[in-house]
C-alpha cells in the first residue's frame, strides 16, 4: 500500500482546519497507510546552533533520522495547518527544520541543491480568518511550502482553505468549512 504522512499542525481541540481535515484524511486511508505526525506539544527543538554544530559532526537524533526518512519516502504529504501571523503556527516550522536533514530530504552536488523526497503530491489544508485568500501577498505559508517543494523535490501543490472565518456568521462559517470539505475530497479522488 502506498504511504501518506499527515502533518497535522492545528493547536486546537475545535479547530475549524482540523474539521477540514478529517474527512479528508479518513478518505485517503482507503487507499494510503497513513502515518500522523501531531505538533501540538510534540516538543521538536527549534535548530539553533547547538543542533547544527552536531548535524555538522554527523550527529542526528536517530528518531529524527528515521522520521524524516519516512517522510522522504512518502507517496503524499497532507499539511493542516491553521493561517497565524501571516503564515502557519511556529511549531510546522520547527518541524520542517528537523526534518530538512542533508542525504535525507535533500542533497547537494556542491553547485545546487536538490530534493531527495519521493512524494509526487502535496495537499496543504489550511483555514484563514481574515479574509486573505491563497495567492495574496499577504499569506506566506503557501508560498513557504512552494519553497520548501522545491528544496525536498516534493510535487504538485493542492491547496483546500475556507477564508474570513473570523468575521463570518456560525452559518456562513459552517458553509465554508462545508465547502471546503467538498473542494478538498475533489482533490482526494486523483491525489
Amino acid at each position: 500500500m502506498k504511504k501518506l504522512f499527515y502533518i497535522d499542525a492545528t493547536m486546537r481541540e475545535e479547530s475549524r482546519t482540523r474539521r477540514i481535515a478529517e474527512p479528508l484524511i479518513a478518505e485517503l486511508g482507503s487507499r494510503y497507510e497513513i502515518e500522523t505526525v501531531r505538533l501540538d506539544d510534540a516538543g521538536f527543538p527549534a535548530v539553533g546552533s547547538r543542533i547544527l554544530e552536531d548535524r555538522n559532526n554527523g550527529i542526528v537524533p536517530d528518531e529524527y533520522a528515521d522520521m524524516a526518512r519516512r517522510l522522504a519516502a512518502a507517496d503524499r504529504i497532507v499539511i493542516a495547518a491553521p493561517f497565524w501571523d501571516m503564515s502557519f503556527p511556529a511549531a510546522l516550522k520547527v518541524f520542517i527544520e528537523n526534518m530538512s536533514l542533508y542525504n535525507i530530504t535533500f542533497g547537494s552536488n556542491d553547485k545546487e541543491c536538490f530534493g531527495l523526497c519521493r512524494c509526487g503530491k502535496v495537499l496543504y489544508i489550511t483555514t484563514r480568518g481574515m479574509d486573505i485568500h491563497t495567492g495574496d501577498p499577504l499569506e506566506q505559508g503557501t508560498p513557504y511550502i512552494r519553497a520548501l517543494g522545491y528544496l525536498w523535490g516534493l510535487g504538485e501543490l493542492h491547496v483546500v482553505s475556507a477564508e474570513n472565518l473570523d468575521y463570518s456568521s456560525p452559518e456562513e462559517i459552517e458553509r465554508k468549512i462545508s465547502e471546503a470539505v467538498g473542494k478538498g475530497l475533489e482533490i482526494c479522488r486523483d491525489f
